[in-house]
């Protein structure tokens, strides 16, 4: 469990993307409402507004959990900044303390680290960080690149500046989602991390092609019909909410903030697949992107049957395509991954515990509760 400088220079590449993605959230809802379309602007709004409150309640019930009042002496300090929706400037923050004396001493000296190890404290802070990244981009950015593409499909006002913001919004989100791949596995010290090289680039291809097929696939059922695309998501998100509650997660140690945690499991499972339990994970993933592939099939056959008009749009036809190799070459990487580069492949690895630990140093190992194999 090392923390090394690479670590550290994409932890302060990550703070600064956040930045970079507050900036460009207010400049498009500002845009949106500048421009007279007031839902897009007001749904934009509500995204952000929703990701936040939640990232917040989950990063200050973390603090608690964690006992870091104790290791941070203010607990009023800790309570405001959340209040105030900075608890992810906090978060960042330990990350770059703790990240910094890891990548630049072997020997912990800092008498601030709890149980005297650096490098599982940088570690263990910047794995809570990415987690709340992942739920900020299931939440709020995957939500409003599909509203976003959805404008521009419906006006057909696209330039080739809005092309390239796309393809960076489809690999940023992509990459949150490796992002916490690879530091969960990085806090959980018998699982062997995902190998730089062929095995990262993979698996970041999986993400972004699939994702990018997916949401493509979304907005364009709703130029189909925006009201059957609500019914579509409500309908997925109830079999994802009911897949998670069989489960029996026990991520979190309050009740509330276990449905809490399981609703947005939900949200994350209308997107892509994520395993919240630990189990193996061939058939729920198979069955999983055999349901994909018939949803975006039926979605394309849609659009020809139902309203042929929309089939004589510009964008249809390389959007189609788009969908459908992104999707074909998506799930050849996944197979590839998990059949050549998957860790597992190189270390017969013991299986982690499927419930809370309790206090490791202080801290509760809550990345135990489910393991993404």
């Amino acid at each position: 469990m090392k923390f090394t400088k690479h670590n550290f220079f994409m932890s302060f590449f990550g703070f600064v993307s956040y930045l970079v993605d507050i900036g460009i959230d207010i400049s498009v809802a500002v845009k949106h409402f500048t421009g007279g379309h007031f839902i897009a602007g007001s749904l934009t709004l509500t995204f952000i507004l929703i990701a936040m409150i939640i990232v917040q309640v989950f990063s200050y019930t973390w603090f608690k959990s964690d006992n870091e009042y104790d290791r941070q002496g203010n607990q009023d300090w800790i309570i405001i900044s959340h209040l105030l929706q900075f608890g992810i400037f906090v978060r960042y923050s330990l990350v770059m303390k703790y990240g910094f004396h890891a990548a630049s001493f072997p020997c912990c000296r800092a008498r601030e680290v709890y149980c005297g190890d650096i490098h599982k404290a940088a570690v263990d802070a910047m794995t809570d960080l990415s987690m709340l990244r992942l739920f900020e981009t299931f939440l709020e950015s995957i939500p409003q690149l599909i509203l976003q593409i959805y404008i521009l499909m419906k006006y057909e006002d696209i330039s080739l500046i809005q092309y390239a913001f796309l393809v960076a919004a489809f690999c940023s989100n992509s990459w949150s989602a490796v992002d916490f791949q690879i530091s969960l596995r990085k806090s959980l010290p018998e699982k062997k991390g995902i190998r730089v090289g062929l095995p990262l680039v993979t698996f970041l291809f999986y993400k972004i092609l699939t994702l990018t097929s997916w949401t493509l696939s979304i907005a364009l059922f709703g130029i189909l019909n925006i009201y059957c695309l609500i019914s579509l998501i409500a309908v997925l998100w109830i079999m994802s909410f009911s897949w998670t509650w069989k489960q029996k997660t026990s991520f979190c140690q309050s009740t509330c903030m276990e449905v809490l945690y399981r609703v947005i499991v939900g949200v994350i499972l209308v997107f892509t697949f994520f395993n919240v339990r630990g189990q193996k994970t061939k058939i729920p993933m198979s069955v999983y992107y055999v349901f994909r592939v018939f949803l975006t099939a039926s979605i394309i056959s849609l659009c020809w049957y139902l309203d042929p008009s929309v089939t004589e749009k510009a964008y249809f036809f390389p959007v189609c395509l788009t969908i459908v190799l992104a999707l074909g070459l998506g799930i050849f990487s996944l197979i590839l991954y998990y059949a050549v580069f998957h860790p597992n492949i190189y270390k017969v690895e013991e299986k982690g515990l499927d419930t809370m630990d309790g206090p490791i140093g202080g801290r509760i190992n809550r990345m135990q509760s489910f393991l993404m194999l």
